[in-house]
This record gives C-alpha cells, sequence and structure tokens, in this order.
C-alpha cells in the first residue's frame, strides 16, 4: 500500500501567485501532519519564455501583456502583497523591478532534485526576486542562491552550461502544454488529477483528505 500522495507543482519563480498558492498548500500539509507522506516536484513552466536577456520593466510587462493600468498594477500588488504576509512571506514590490527570463533557474531546480533540494532553492529564489530585489536570470545570483541552500558551485555552473539539459526543460515544459496546463500554478495529485490557481488553504486540504482516505 503507498500511502504518498505525488504532487507535481507546475510553476514560475516569478509568479507571485505560485507563491502564494504553495505557501496555502504548505500549510494545509502541514496542519494534516503530512509531511512525510508528500512527494513534491516542481515542474517547469517559464511565463515568458522569449523575455531577452535585459529583461523588462515590470509596470511596462503587465501592462504590454495584460492591458493593465497602474491603478490595476498597484490594486494588484497590494492584493497579492497582502496574501503573502497572511502566510509569512514578504513581497517587495519597487518600482525598477523587472521581469526577466527564467530558463536558467529552472535548470538549476532540476539540477537541485539531484540532491533533494529542489523545493529549498525554490523559496530561496522566490524570495531572491520577490523580497530581496535580485535579477534571477543573472548567473552570478544563481550560482550564490545555488550555494546558500547546499549546493556546491561547481555542479551548479555545469548545470548552466549544459545544453542537453536546457533542451530537456523545454521538452518537458511542452510537455505539460500538450497535456492541457496554460497557468501556473497547477498542483497534479498523484498524475491523476490537478487544481490550477493559488487555491485556498482550505481547498488544499480537502482534496489531500480525500487521496489519504482512498490511500487508506
Amino acid at each position: 500500500m503507498n500511502n504518498t500522495i505525488k504532487l507535481d507543482i507546475i510553476s514560475d519563480v516569478v509568479c507571485p501567485w505560485c507563491i502564494v498558492g504553495y505557501k496555502h498548500l504548505e500549510a494545509a500539509i502541514e496542519e494534516l501532519g503530512l509531511q512525510d507522506r508528500v512527494d513534491i516536484e516542481w515542474q517547469p513552466f517559464e511565463l515568458n519564455p522569449d523575455m531577452p536577456i535585459e529583461g523588462e520593466n515590470l509596470r511596462d510587462h503587465v501592462a504590454r501583456k495584460y492591458g493593465a493600468t497602474r491603478e490595476d498594477s498597484d490594486r494588484a500588488r497590494a492584493s497579492i502583497t497582502q496574501h503573502g504576509a497572511d502566510y509569512g512571506f514578504k513581497f517587495d514590490y519597487f518600482e525598477d523591478m523587472k521581469m526577466v527570463n527564467t530558463l536558467d533557474a529552472h535548470v538549476l531546480l532540476e539540477y537541485a532534485k539531484e540532491f533533494g533540494l529542489q523545493t529549498e532553492l525554490k523559496m530561496r529564489l522566490f524570495s531572491a526576486f520577490f523580497t530581496e530585489h535580485k535579477d534571477v536570470s543573472n548567473r552570478e545570483v544563481l550560482l550564490h542562491e545555488a550555494q546558500a541552500v547546499g549546493l556546491e558551485k561547481q555542479g551548479a555552473e555545469q548545470a548552466l552550461d549544459d545544453e542537453a539539459l536546457k533542451d530537456s526543460i523545454k521538452a518537458t515544459e511542452t510537455d505539460w502544454h500538450q497535456m492541457g496546463i496554460s497557468g501556473v500554478p497547477t498542483v497534479v495529485f498523484n498524475r491523476e488529477s490537478a487544481v490550477t490557481g493559488a487555491h485556498p488553504q482550505e481547498s488544499y486540504k480537502q482534496i489531500l483528505q480525500e487521496l489519504m482516505n482512498q490511500a487508506n
């Protein structure tokens, strides 16, 4: 009997609702005492795979991509910041904040999986981008954060230079797209069912409880 729940979390490190949703999910897991019975694997998704190396001002980006006015942007930022604060995550938006390319971040996350440090690195990158005003497309930033969670610099550098690994990340992204995943965060439960969006803690709790009942 397998009492482990496999969770594939498809997300991007520059997606604010991805960290909000994860914090809700994490709280649900802790509330149910399932920390040792949940196997989390982070799956790559690039919100902006064509984002150039220099990035794009975040306000300009949301205006161009979503048609958001400055007032829309301010309201969204305030809402996201409050949602984060409710679960202990600090969003610190600033005027010169940029949307950046995240392919290399996903490469490092795949590398971190080999060492059981994927979630630690994911959280570190969320904080680096949303709290600490860091450019998570910058190689030196990425290497610093990798070392901060216990990864060796040389191995991380080799991963970032591995073109086959980059191609593998892109292929995985394509696979998820072909399975119908078009928005993040998406949490896939036991590769059988999925929910998209930052659902409330209670919703995740209900799903997890049903899955544990079935397993038992």
